[in-house]
This record gives structure tokens, sequence and C-alpha cells, in this order.
């Protein structure tokens, strides 16, 4: 396998990994509030950390995941298609 087909899939499975983590994590955080909040009511840092740094790291992945994809010269995968095939165009070095 390419190195760079192999980057792509990792930076693909980064970006799924963090949308669950995401969703999961704010579904626990629905169902109970009270061990993620202070006295106060607000946020601990480690909630907070999981709340927001998952979305970033889901969108910053997807970034790279775009850039990879074209540097390996695939094209647009379509729904479950795990390895699209080449593109006619050359991947730049």
């Amino acid at each position: 396998m390419n190195p760079a087909i192999a980057c792509w899939l990792f930076f693909r499975l980064v970006r799924w990994m963090a949308w669950a983590t995401l969703l999961g994590f704010s579904f626990y955080f629905v169902q109970d509030r009270a061990p993620h909040l202070t006295s106060f009511g607000h946020l601990l840092h480690s909630t907070e950390m999981i709340m927001f740094g998952s979305g970033l790291v889901a969108v910053f992945a997807g970034f790279l995941e775009l850039m990879m994809r074209e540097r390996a010269g695939l094209v647009r995968p379509s729904f479950g298609q795990l390895i699209p095939p080449a593109s006619g165009a050359h991947p730049s070095p």
C-alpha cells in the first residue's frame, strides 16, 4: 500500500473517531451533568477539553484527510467505500 494512502486512511479514522467521541460524550453529558460541573456551575477543565477538543481534532483531521487524499491522487470516495480508485491526474511530489 502506498504510504500516502495509508496516511489518508489514518486521518480518516481519526476524524471519524473524534466525531464519535464528541457525540458520545455529549450524550453522556446530557444524561448526567453533575460530575462535570464545579460548585459554581462551571465546566471542569477535563470536560471542556473533551467537548471542545474532540470537535477541533475532527475538523483539523478532516482538513488533513483532504490534503492527503489529494496527494495520494484518489477521487472522492462514495458512501461505504474504503479506498476509492485513483484519479487520472498524477499526484504531486
